[in-house]
């Protein structure tokens, strides 16, 4: 664990190295250190670096953490009157949500007030279905939604999430939803699809008590449940259908964005937005199908060749950790990820980071990314919080990310010690 935590430790150093200074506006971040210009956005910019930082801050007790995420506050407070997009992982929900984080955090009222102001944005542009093009969790209502929520806002919240009671297609087994303007295929997992739409549903219903909302939600991941071709054992959907660029996307994949990683975690809101037990099993099922996916070796050309939180073995890996905290599982595959993530780190003088692999590119090793999604953020925040679950101490975030939840303390198993932040 001592290795692990230092690694982690080099690869925020490289992170902190790799930031813009912007005069009075702090310090922010571009998606690769050799960008052009800052990224705001929570899934590759700015604001998904925040809650790394307050992780680390919370983590090593180490002010500098802190007094990081705070500059990077006043950066994202002042790009937020001219970002245009609304969404959650590319606009202003996002980085309202990180915002409302560091106030939260460390009592930054200024940063609150910004959040504030990039909800009333986002709540001025609604066109009374849909802020875009888009339609789900990573562009679209769903993730504005539980942006949100996440932020304090519940009336914006369920305003972003009532218009599904009215787009919702019937399938033969349940409901699904059109997720971009003009777009034929039907995606089914939980960044573009059903699924994360069911998710948000579920989570904002169970909220603002809107029965409706979580009753769409059951027949939702029910046409998901459907489709499954791995069962009774395991449990396997396809990317799309009919499939979505099939030159270039793979039919099935594994991690959080497109596959059973990312699905656990909405059967894992259900089985407590629900009370039932039966989404726990088809949990059990998705986690079955990753560990036995041959995941994180990298079986053939363009298989498993991301270490990210969004498509590759740092998505995984909180699954794994939330599963010994919850389930008591036994930490093996847990520590097979993470010696994955040692093995295929870059170290030199600057620090850690790590490289994605393109087999249809020349050269096929990527730059080195900041962010959450395909970057250090998302690894670094993984690895930190699997220290600490393997230490016994304490199994949840500085942040709980608004698509993933939160550790039950129900369920939380004893092999695993259950310690309430600042407890």
């Amino acid at each position: 664990m001592d290795e692990v935590e230092a690694l982690a430790a080099d690869a925020l150093r490289w992170l902190l190295g790799s930031a813009w200074e912007v005069g009075d506006k702090g310090i922010a971040w571009a998606a690769v250190p050799s960008g052009d210009e800052p990224d705001p956005s929570l899934y590759s910019g700015t604001a998904g670096i925040v809650p790394v930082l307050l992780e680390a801050w919370r983590h090593f007790g180490e002010d500098r953490y802190g007094e990081a995420a705070l500059r990077a506050a006043r950066s994202l407070s002042a790009a937020v009157d001219g970002w245009e997009d609304n969404s959650l992982y590319c606009g202003l929900a996002g980085m309202a949500l990180a915002l409302r984080a560091i106030h939260d955090e460390l009592d930054a009222p200024d940063a609150a007030a910004a959040a504030d102001r990039a909800l009333d944005l986002v709540r001025a542009r609604f066109d009374g279905t849909r802020w875009g093009d888009w339609f789900e969790l990573i562009g679209g209502n769903a993730g504005i939604g539980i942006g949100a929520l996440a932020a304090g806002d519940t009336e914006l919240a369920v305003l972003a999430l009532e218009p599904y009671l009215r787009t919702a297609e019937q399938t033969r087994a349940g409901i699904h939803w059109g997720v971009q303007t003009g777009r034929v295929p039907r995606f089914h997992h939980i960044s573009h699809g059903t699924l994360g739409i069911v998710y948000a549903l579920a989570r904002v219903g169970r909220a603002s008590g809107r029965t409706d909302l979580v009753e769409l939600a059951r027949a939702g991941a029910a046409d998901v449940v459907a489709r499954d071709e791995a069962g009774p054992v395991g449990f396997l959907v396809p990317h799309s259908d009919p499939q979505d660029h099939p030159a270039l996307t793979a039919r099935y994949s594994y991690g959080w964005c497109h596959g059973p990683a990312g699905d656990a975690q909405v059967f894992r809101l259900l089985r407590d937005a629900l009370d039932d037990p039966a989404w726990q099993a088809l949990a059990d099922r998705c986690w079955h199908t990753v560990t036995h996916s041959g995941l994180p070796r990298r079986l053939r050309p363009g298989f498993w060749d991301n270490s990210g939180r969004c498509c590759g073995t740092a998505g995984v890996l909180a699954l794994a950790c939330d599963r010994i905290a919850e389930q008591g599982d036994h930490p093996h595959f847990a520590r097979l990820l993470v010696a994955d993530l040692v093995s295929r780190a870059t170290r030199d003088t600057d620090g850690v980071r790590w490289s994605h692999t393109d087999h249809r590119a020349t050269p096929s090793a990527l730059e080195p990314r900041t962010g959450w999604a395909m970057g250090n953020a998302g690894i670094v925040r993984e690895l930190l919080r699997f220290v600490r679950v393997s230490r016994g101490t304490d199994p949840t975030y500085a942040v709980t990310w608004p698509d993933q939840p939160a550790v039950s303390q129900t369920l939380a198993s004893p092999t695993a010690p259950f310690v309430s932040p600042g407890g």
